[in-house]
Parts: structure tokens; C-alpha cells; sequence
């Protein structure tokens, strides 16, 4: 697929009232279109991003982007917006706070999955979309693509959310505050205000390092690294991001460890440690039966109600090694929303499968869309 086909913009708001209640002034957002819109404008698919992702699909996931593929810009008009808090051109910490002049930092306000929602439907309201045919999007994108549905009744007609869950677990909450923890304890992290040259990478990279553990299986490890030595004993690794060459000097270094390094010291040049936290507390907010069930119905009592409410017919796909979203989360989605399509993907990769297992992704999404949508096949 030509990179041409892709269109980068952004869409500014004068101002923008939170699910908090705070109003933010001026709100950018960031997003990118593939493909055009038919004559009927019902054409529409909305992808949500992950967690550390952004709204240029083709830098994470594509491939399944591509002529014949499932987000194929030839038959489909792609939209994906980044989400407020992100690194990558929407509002977020780094973003000047025109009240100040400065930098909002740690005082950005928080923000939830319904805001970016929201936010982005008055994207699509100023290109002129009426209805989005099929949303996707796995892990905090599933997320956001139930909220979609949630929050615009009949906006969404059809949802293809991936190893995701209606709301988030307290392990992940758990898995989060160790996040949260790691890069406060950062000496550059100074409680949010650090320099902006002079950001504390240590701690984002091992906040990063940390999520890898629940991103992928400890069977996706085992069979990728084992016990393999990526240096032998006595080698200097000084110059690696999180080595003492004191302490490293004399020891063997570990494909396992090495791999961890690398992701880290890579990953939080190219990232923000306050966007890194926003997103996790955003994440933390997840409840989709939130406000939205009144009465004395019980807490598995409120879910069913509301996911009866969704539009029926999703595809809904589990990895079946995923720790941090296991399958019985996504079965219980299954469950409860009218004549959901369950598939559980077999693969070791753990959480982020619905990344890294593309044909098996690519062929599972395609065959969804060319039923439901015979129309544009």
C-alpha cells in the first residue's frame, strides 16, 4: 500500500469539558484517514489504538493494511485518532497549557476512555460522517471500541474488539501502580516537572520492561530466548541504559535480559513518562457499567444489562496465552452481547498476539467483514 494513500491532519476544539468536569482550552486532535469515503458515506471503519500506539495504523499494525487485507483502503474509508494524553499530537502533558504558556506536566488533568470518545466523535461530526460501518481495535482499543458503541447508541454498527475486557481488572490496576512506581522512583522524574532535556528514561524503560512481562507469555519467552547467552561472562556493557558496568563486568547477560534492555532503552526516548502514567490512569478508569446502571441490580447483574444493550453480531477475538486480558474476559463480552462471534486465537504470544499474529488476525477479521459487509466485497 502506498504511504500516499495516508492523510495526516489535525482538528482543533476551542475548548473541551472532561467527564471530570474540567474544561480544557483548545484541544488538538491528531489523526489519519486512509482511503475515501463511497457515495453513500456508510464506508466508514474506525480503528482505536493500544495503549503506546498512535493514529497512524501502519506503524503498529500494518500488516493488515493493505489492498486484499482486512483494512484494506481500497474498499474502506480508515480513520484513527490519537487519544487525549498521548505523545504523538493530541493534547497531552506536553502540550502548552494556554492558561500558563507552560507545559501542562503532571497537572494535565485526567481524562477517560469516554472523553477520547467523545473528543473524536466531533472529528468524524467535521468530516462529515454520519455512521462508522465497523470499529476494531484490541487491548485498550477494544476498550475505546465498546465505549464507541456505548456512548453513540447506533453510531457503530458493527465491533471487533480484541483482547480486551468491560473493565478493567485489578491486576492490571496492580500491574499499573508497579508502573506508576518505577518511574516515580526515578531520580530525573522529579514528581512530573523533569527537564525536558533531561526526562527520566531509566524509569520509563523499566516501566516499559514491565509491561513486556504481561504483554507476551512466559511460554512466548521460553520458546524465543530459553537460557540462550546474548555475552558471555566478562563482557562490558557499560554503555547499555540500565548496566553498571561494576556490577555487570564478569557476568553472562541473557538473551531474555538483553531483549528487555533493548525494548526499554528504545521505547522511552520516543515516549513521555507523564503521557506513560495519564495513560495508564485512563486506562484504570475502565468500567463500562459506569453511571450507566441505577437501582440495586448486583455487580454481574449491571454488566449483563449493559452489554445487552450493545448492537449485536461483534466479532470478538481472545489470544489464548493473554495474561493481562485472559480469554474468559472476552468470552464473558461474548456472553452477554447478542449474537456475539467468539474467536480464540492459539498462539503463545500472549497479549499482544493480536499484534504479532497477523495472518491469523488478518484472516479472522477479513472473513468477519466480508459476511457483514458483502456489500463492499
Amino acid at each position: 500500500m502506498s504511504s500516499r494513500s495516508k492523510k495526516q491532519s489535525v482538528f482543533t476544539v476551542s475548548e473541551f469539558t472532561l467527564d471530570s468536569g474540567f474544561t480544557l482550552p483548545r484541544v488538538d486532535v491528531a489523526y489519519c484517514t486512509w482511503g475515501s469515503l463511497n457515495t453513500a458515506r456508510n464506508n466508514v471503519m474506525l480503528i482505536c489504538h493500544p495503549f503506546t500506539g498512535c493514529a497512524d495504523v501502519e506503524k503498529w499494525w500494518l500488516p493488515l493494511m493493505d489492498l486484499g487485507k482486512a483494512f484494506d483502503p481500497s474498499r474502506w474509508f480508515i480513520f484513527c485518532a490519537n487519544v487525549l494524553g498521548s505523545p504523538f499530537g493530541t493534547t497531552s502533558p506536553l502540550s502548552i497549557n494556554p492558561c500558563t504558556g507552560k507545559p501542562y506536566g503532571p497537572e494535565f488533568p485526567c481524562t477517560t476512555i469516554r472523553d477520547d470518545v467523545r473528543l473524536h466523535k466531533m472529528v468524524l461530526d467535521h468530516l462529515g460522517i454520519s455512521q462508522v460501518a465497523v470499529a476494531v481495535g484490541g487491548s485498550m482499543g477494544g476498550m475505546t471500541v465498546l465505549e464507541w458503541q456505548l456512548c453513540f447508541p447506533g453510531f457503530v454498527q458493527r465491533a471487533i474488539p480484541m483482547a480486551t475486557c468491560a473493565k478493567q481488572s485489578a491486576w492490571c490496576i496492580a500491574w499499573g501502580e508497579v508502573k506508576r512506581q518505577i518511574i516515580s522512583s526515578d531520580r530525573a522524574f522529579k514528581g512530573g516537572y523533569y527537564a525536558r532535556d533531561r526526562p527520566p528514561l531509566q524509569g520509563l524503560a523499566a516501566a516499559r520492561m514491565a509491561g513486556l512481562l504481561t504483554y507476551r507469555s512466559s511460554a512466548s519467552y521460553e520458546e524465543r530466548f530459553g537460557r540462550r547467552i546474548q555475552r558471555g561472562a566478562g563482557c562490558d556493557i557499560s554503555t547499555d541504559f540500565s548496566s553498571d558496568s561494576k556490577h555487570d563486568t564478569g557476568r553472562p547477560l541473557y538473551a531474555a535480559q538483553s531483549y528487555l534492555r533493548y525494548k526499554g532503552s528504545s521505547f522511552a526516548p520516543n515516549f513521555d513518562a507523564n503521557c506513560y502514567l495519564h495513560i495508564v490512569s485512563k486506562m484504570d478508569t475502565h468500567d463500562i457499567t459506569r453511571d450507566r446502571v441505577f437501582g440495586d441490580l448486583d455487580e454481574d447483574a449491571a454488566l449483563l444489562a449493559v452489554l445487552g444493550t450493545l448492537p449485536r453480531r461483534p466479532l470478538i477475538i481472545s489470544i489464548e496465552s493473554d495474561v493481562l486480558c485472559p480469554p474468559q474476559e472476552q468470552k464473558l463480552l461474548a456472553a452477554g452481547i447478542p449474537e456475539a462471534e467468539f474467536v480464540n486465537i492459539a498462539s503463545i504470544a500472549g497479549h499482544d498476539g493480536f499484534l504479532v499474529e497477523s495472518e491469523l488476525m488478518n484472516d479472522a477479521v477479513l472473513k468477519y467483514l466480508r459476511r457483514e459487509f458483502s456489500m463492499f466485497y
